[in-house]
């Protein structure tokens, strides 16, 4: 992968209670129609997949959407998207996401969002990508489960060197660190690897 053409966001199909995850949303879709980055998502309008798609859209920026058949009523499926792709099943859901992001980021969101972002993790950990995975934790919405993630570590169920998880506090800082994330991939493709750890932003 030379460079990051598309980003499969995860989120939540509720807006939250606190106003700056939906500013976060909307932010990053500006960002992604900005520098021309395909923005994969779950393909509803509401929440903050609606959020981020509608951003994404109304700034010129490609969209494509993956939604179930179920729940092209329920979510709502985003009329403005680029490309909508109706699966069978969650499973195909996210097996086209996975296949169509070059990058995996997580905002705000609930049972779905940890279970997508958990995937990504456990098919790293298990040598199945090496795409970059980054938590984006706004107002330290993700630190219980960074914390989660450090104590499986502590007790011995997590190696150090099994995945690297990538942490941002700012929008701003999500696509520079998931560009160093490809550049530092391309070098340990020559170099050798390097140890692979839990990283937080500091």
């Amino acid at each position: 992968m030379a460079k990051i053409q598309s980003v499969c966001v995860y989120c939540g199909s509720a807006v939250g209670e606190d106003p700056a995850f939906v500013d976060a949303a909307r932010a990053f879709g500006r960002i992604l129609a900005r520098e021309k980055i395909r923005l994969v998502y779950g393909g509803g309008s509401f929440g903050l997949m609606g959020a981020v798609a509608q951003a994404a859209a109304a700034n010129g920026g490609e969209v494509t959407g993956i939604i179930p058949d179920f729940l092209i009523a329920r979510e709502m499926a985003f009329k403005g998207a680029t490309e909508m792709i109706i699966t069978q099943d969650m499973h195909e859901r996210k097996h086209k996401m996975f296949l169509r992001a070059d990058a995996f980021v997580t905002l705000p969101g609930g049972i779905g969002t940890l279970e997508e972002i958990i995937e990504q993790l456990s098919w790293a950990q298990l040598g199945r990508h090496k795409k970059p995975v980054l938590i984006l934790n706004v107002k330290g919405f993700w630190d219980p489960l960074l914390e989660l993630f450090q104590h499986q570590t502590e007790r011995g169920f997590i190696r150090k060197d099994s995945f690297t998880l990538l942490s941002a506090d700012r929008v701003e800082n999500i696509l520079p660190k998931l560009r160093d994330a490809v550049r530092d991939l391309a070098q340990e493709e020559i170099s050798g690897p390097a140890p692979r750890i839990v990283a937080e932003e500091m």
